[in-house]
């Protein structure tokens, strides 16, 4: 088993990559003159897609690394700076191209299947996301370690589910500066992470580094 502060520490970083709160904004313009059944129903399935997505990246993501000869260090520093990429738009007040392209932001505005795309994938559990359960699972290598993995995913899906059910609440209660001041506090914390992913990979492909 992963130690408990492992699991907060792995939990926190997918918080941060993950931004429920920055999403609200998204998620209600999304589901605007929707009623608040249909809001709930949206908002269970998004949590249920992203809890999928995560453990899938977990248990084989790294098999669809060795199919296609990728070493874990290289996915570390290319994960690390996909990481540092979505932070840096983060504190910058933006949800970046790295989450969303501007086809898929078309299909949110024509609200299409937006509970799985773009709402679950890839804004919520996009490349960031991914790349994090796959670097984590790779730390923790044993079948009990690959196990602990369901524990974060599973509560960062709760969160999601609880944030976007009540996202026309904290809506009105952050405002737009609010949750500007929350998607920067996480880039800060995101870019953090993705400066420790892209050592821990550095050190592998250059092991004199470590000397």
């Amino acid at each position: 088993m992963v130690e408990l502060a492992a699991l907060i520490k792995i939990t926190i970083s997918l918080f941060a990559i993950v931004n429920p709160i920055g999403s609200v904004p998204i998620f209600i313009s999304a589901t605007d003159g929707w009623s608040k059944n249909d809001r709930a129903r949206t908002a269970r399935t998004v949590a249920l897609t992203v809890f999928i997505v995560l453990v899938l990246s977990a248990f084989i993501g790294d098999g669809i690394l060795n199919f296609f000869g990728i070493s874990i260090p290289s996915f570390q520093v290319g994960g690390g700076i996909l990481l540092m990429l979505i932070s840096i738009s983060m504190m910058h007040g933006k949800q970046g191209g790295t989450r969303q392209t501007p086809e898929e932001a078309q299909t949110l505005a024509e609200r299409e299947v937006i509970a799985i795309v773009p709402l679950s994938i890839p804004l919520l559990a996009g490349p960031g996301a991914i790349s994090s359960m796959i670097l984590n699972a790779q730390q923790h290598p044993s079948f009990w370690g690959h196990m602990s993995m369901l524990i974060p995913a599973f509560v960062i899906s709760g969160l999601i589910w609880l944030v976007l059910k009540l996202a026309e609440a904290i809506s009105h209660q952050l405002g737009t500066i609010g949750i500007n001041i929350v998607t920067r506090l996480m880039g800060l914390i995101l870019a953090a992470m993705a400066v420790e992913f892209i050592a821990h990979g550095l050190r592998g492909l250059f092991p004199q580094l470590a000397s």
